[in-house]
């Protein structure tokens, strides 16, 4: 598939990079010359320098025959115009990014009819949602969530002193009458769908299927669930914080907000004014402790340089603040921070590169199910994938004990209207249900790929 992406900071790289990993014929287009050369000497990418609403510049793209056209630079402006543009000149679907708060979701509506706009995607707004959940239930490491966030997969380190180290997982189902399923697990750099006889170590990073309500009982059972932010402490002032900060403040929480630029003080504490905004450099030592980092239920780290975010929560978790959650974007630096014992770390970038490849795959094939959401976890060892089944499913009504299954792929969850099943051998998949899969090692685009052909 042809993808042009226009902006390449930050999230146009990931994107690329992943495009790239995902088999996509990909051309970035940058207005710097030097990111352009960058960007092609490391990725198998054709890059092209310019103004991405630039029309002679999207001509020389090739965007006549684009199957999906996604800007992502700093301006919302510039990307809804290079959209718009894109999709007049022949490209088949348009992705815009636009993160101004001041853009409410009835603006948005008007401009994505208006414009053709395929879809939006807010970076800052999706990362404050998954940090919001993360402080919802402390003790994950991370949070994804399917069908509207009725049901989650998530992510978690088993300590030494677990009470589920040293159990099988048949044990685990016997010993806790919560409906879960444990999906995954990450053991070194190796990544199992694991059967019954699978027997949990310290160290082990697990996946878990769940209802949200199941999985937060489950949590509540295990030990792990910490109690629930009521103080929380958030380094720097931009977009990502104040969403987070404001969805805390809706459920009661106490919000410190720590900034060292006056600009950005002043303008989030018009927008936030039931939050404490701290004029201070959020890397000083000195200025955490004065404002109360050891009386804190949760410390963010939302700067934009990931080096501070990194340092600074190493410090906070030596403060023995409960939950230390950070902000890395750079993946080398994300791997760095969880051997630094760092284990709660979210990477906006990562959020958009995932739903772009997603939205491609998506776009690729859709017979007999569509593609909802996908997610990359365990390192990106896994994924989890979310399907809606058609009427046109091969395997409808058949009960999944009579299918056969491919290695290394799971059926984790059924959602079927507002009931989550964990499925058995009995249960079969009807059309309209979602059908959550993990998969490690191959790449899938429909869910009748994860079965042997009768």
């Amino acid at each position: 598939m042809k993808i042009i992406i226009v902006g390449c900071g930050k999230i146009g790289t990931a994107i690329l990079s992943n495009l790239v990993d995902e088999g996509h014929e990909a051309v970035a287009i940058d207005n710097d010359p030097a990111i352009i050369t960058e960007i092609t000497n490391i990725y198998d990418v054709i890059g092209v320098c310019g103004n991405g609403a630039d029309s002679d510049v999207l001509t020389e793209a090739g965007v006549e025959d684009a199957e999906l056209f996604a800007a992502v630079t700093d301006s919302d402006e510039l990307n809804m115009l290079a959209c718009f543009l894109a999709k007049r000149m022949g490209a088949s679907h348009t992705l815009a990014r636009i993160r101004n708060p001041e853009y409410n979701d009835k603006s948005l509506s008007f401009m994505r009819s208006h414009l053709e706009l395929s879809s939006s995607i807010n970076p800052e707004k999706m990362a404050s949602r998954e940090l919001f959940n993360l402080i919802k239930l402390p003790g994950a490491m991370k949070i994804e969530s399917f069908a509207r966030g009725n049901y989650e997969m998530i992510e978690l380190k088993l300590k030494n002193d677990s009470p589920i180290v040293n159990c099988s997982l048949w044990e685990l189902r016997k010993k806790y009458n919560q409906k879960f399923l444990v999906c995954a697990v990450r053991r070194g750099d190796e990544v199992y769908i694991p059967d019954g006889n699978f027997i949990l170590n310290a160290g082990d990073h697990i996946g878990i299927a769940a209802s949200t309500a199941e999985g937060a009982k489950l949590f509540r059972a295990l030990g792990i669930m910490k109690k629930q932010a009521k103080n929380v402490m958030i380094i720097g002032a931009g977009k990502t914080s104040y969403y987070l900060a404001q969805k805390l403040l809706s459920i009661g929480a106490n919000v410190t907000i720590i900034e060292k630029d006056n600009k950005r003080c002043k303008a989030i504490a018009e927008f936030l004014p039931g939050a404490t905004i701290i004029e201070g450099d959020g890397a000083s030592q000195e200025i955490l402790l004065e404002e109360g980092l050891r009386s804190v239920d949760a410390f963010i780290a939302l700067t934009g340089m990931d080096e501070q975010n990194i340092l600074v929560s190493i410090f906070a978790q030596s403060q023995k603040v409960p939950q230390v959650i950070t902000k890395v974007n750079r993946p080398e630096l994300a791997s760095m921070a969880e051997n630094l014992g760092l284990d709660t770390i979210i990477s906006p970038c990562k959020i958009i590169s995932d739903q772009l490849a997603g939205y491609a795959r998506a776009l690729e094939n859709s017979l007999g199910s569509e593609m909802e959401t996908l997610y990359t976890l365990m390192d990106d060892k896994a994924e989890a994938l979310e399907f809606i089944v058609r009427d046109s499913f091969e395997e409808l009504d058949i009960p999944l004990k009579e299918l056969s299954i491919k290695r290394n792929m799971l059926v984790a969850g059924i959602i079927r209207g507002r009931k989550s099943i964990i499925p058995t051998g009995d249960d079969v998949i009807y059309a309209g249900d979602h059908v959550i899969v993990l998969t490690t090692g191959k790449r899938i685009n429909t869910l009748t790929e994860i079965f042997d052909k009768r």
